[in-house]
């Protein structure tokens, strides 16, 4: 009967002891499983390679050190030409509309949720790859403002509201007293 092979993510290492320790032969197996990297771990990894061919690509090329908060406006900026939300423009009749009744010649951009969690993911990609997080530029000033006005912009062109809710204080619940 033949026995089971491992895995491919599976490392198997066998250690037998010499004939002279004893003349007992003793054979210790250790069975260690490699995980597959999670799936937020792959899009963080295709997203800074994606960033880093970005910059290498750039006119004129710019190394990751010298990289700041205005270039990463420009590849979000670089991005929006493959996004798949419609955005209304001020002068579209569908402004503000959340569900406009036929279509329009509006850009389609990036979503704010998408360009959001990118940014977090690059922003912890940029310390996984030996940067300092004092000079991260995806944590830049430049780019908060930019992503929280995307997101405004975003919101009342579609007529969503972003507001956060106020949570409602729980009702005190009243005893009676002990008669």
């Amino acid at each position: 009967m033949e026995s089971p092979s491992p895995s491919p993510n599976t490392t198997t290492s066998t250690a037998v002891s010499s004939p002279s320790s004893g003349g007992s032969s003793n054979t210790v197996t250790t069975t260690t499983t490699a995980t597959a990297p999670s799936r937020y771990e792959n899009q963080k990894r295709r997203d800074w390679n994606t960033f880093c061919q970005y910059l290498r690509n750039h006119r004129p090329p710019l190394s990751l050190g010298l990289c700041s908060g205005a270039h990463v406006l420009e590849f979000l900026h670089y991005l929006d030409q493959f996004g798949k939300t419609k955005v209304h423009n001020h002068p579209c009749p569908f402004f503000g509309l959340p569900n406009p009744p036929a279509p329009c010649p509006c850009p389609l951009r990036q979503a704010w949720g998408s360009l959001d969690a990118l940014i977090g993911r690059l922003r912890a990609a940029y310390e996984e790859n030996g940067g300092r997080p004092e000079t991260n530029p995806f944590g830049a000033r430049a780019v908060r403002i930019y992503l929280r006005d995307v997101r405004d912009f975003q919101a009342k062109a579609r007529g969503v509201s972003y507001e956060k809710k106020r949570k409602r204080p729980k009702p005190k619940l009243i005893t009676p007293a002990p008669t």
